[in-house]
């Protein structure tokens, strides 16, 4: 039986991030997209960062990562973008109406988006932007003080230099490939191995595959509960939904891709938690509207979100919006699941070019 959702209305702004924080440290969920927070429980108080650059229909605000930068005990914001080829963070002000100062992290070219994962283990998440153009991959590690506490500094650490002819691409994912428990690169055309040391040890790369302009992220899963993890991979620009097997054949890796959803377009990014409460993760996804703005295969249809749940075999589809452009509801570029009601169920947070909209699971 799939699950019921309540579609709740929140702004009419189009920036297509967003996610679940507790900016004012009161115990209650809010919502940070964009240029603006929405006080929980109900998100109707509207409050303003700051100004976020726009170019035609895009902001230039690609992820919202919550981390405590500075270490004063507020959550900050850390986004990018295409235009400002920068990666930057917003400084809570911990008070509503005052505005969040914008810090420059580093240039880093044009970011896709942005995800964190903590790479080396020790609790504080790294922050790993996609530059599809660049050649260098590099990973930001938070700077703390002896009491473990951000200082409001990055390290930049590149891990890979591609050759002069090569890029990273579109495309980016995090976990374990190698199966030795550490944290592996993902991107388009192949994987970066995580040493034992991330930070000294050289990283290898193993070009295995071209996953085409990928989504991001990538999710690294044990899907059919076999002890080694797969990959799960969106079309972010055209048509597609796929998972990768794979097994070693004469001491070489073979993988084999597997269709999940052929017939929808621009899954760009993907979360995979458990939202049945049945103790299985559920692949959650949906599309970014007008990805291209218009310009790309796929944009005009018919489009919304969903979840597929693992059946054993293959992955069963479950419908939570879906309609026409203008009636139904895609994902963005960087959305969000929390229980944004402590009933113990996940919520989805789904901001957009289609406007910022907030799904409460009610169940079965």
């Amino acid at each position: 039986m799939p699950l019921k959702w309540k579609k709740v209305w929140v702004s009419d702004e189009t920036f297509e991030s967003a996610a679940v924080i507790d900016v004012n440290n009161d115990g209650v969920p809010d919502i940070v997209s964009g240029g603006f927070w929405y006080q929980g429980p109900d998100f109707r108080k509207k409050h303003q960062i700051g100004q976020v650059k726009q170019y035609g229909e895009y902001f230039d605000d690609f992820s919202t990562i919550p981390l405590d930068v500075n270490g004063d005990g507020k959550m900050d914001v850390i986004t990018g973008g295409w235009w400002g080829n920068t990666l930057r963070w917003w400084e809570n002000p911990g008070e509503a109406g005052k505005p969040w100062k914008e810090h420059i992290v580093a240039e880093t070219g044009n970011i896709e988006t942005t995800r964190a994962w903590d790479i080396d283990g020790d609790g504080i998440v790294e922050i790993v932007p996609n530059t599809p153009c660049a050649r260098d991959v590099k990973i930001f590690k938070l700077k703390t003080g002896k009491d473990g506490k951000g200082t409001g500094e990055f390290e930049k650490i590149v891990i890979h230099q591609f050759s002069e002819k090569e890029t990273q691409g579109h495309g980016l994912g995090c976990g374990d490939i190698a199966g030795n428990g550490r944290m592996d690169i993902i991107l388009r055309n192949g994987w970066l191995e995580c040493p034992a040391d991330p930070w000294k040890d050289k990283w290898t790369w193993h070009p295995e595959f071209d996953l085409g302009c990928a989504s991001i992220p990538v999710l690294v899963v044990d899907i059919d509960g076999d002890g080694r993890n797969e990959m799960i991979v969106g079309s972010a620009h055209g048509y597609g939904l796929w998972w990768y097997s794979w097994k070693i054949v004469n001491g070489k890796r073979e993988w084999t891709k597997h269709q999940i959803d052929p017939y929808n377009a621009q899954y760009h990014d993907m979360i995979w938690k458990d939202i049945d409460g049945d103790g299985k993760p559920e692949l959650v996804t949906g599309k970014r509207h007008r990805a291209h703005c218009g310009n790309e295969a796929g944009e005009w249809d018919d489009y919304g979100i969903y979840y597929f749940k693992w059946n054993g075999e293959s992955f069963s589809k479950q419908v939570i919006d879906y309609g026409p452009i203008g009636t139904a509801k895609g994902t963005g570029i960087y959305f969000d699941i929390a229980d944004l009601r402590g009933t113990g169920r996940l919520d989805i947070v789904a901001p957009g070019k289609d406007g910022l909209f907030v799904f409460y699971n009610e169940g079965l």
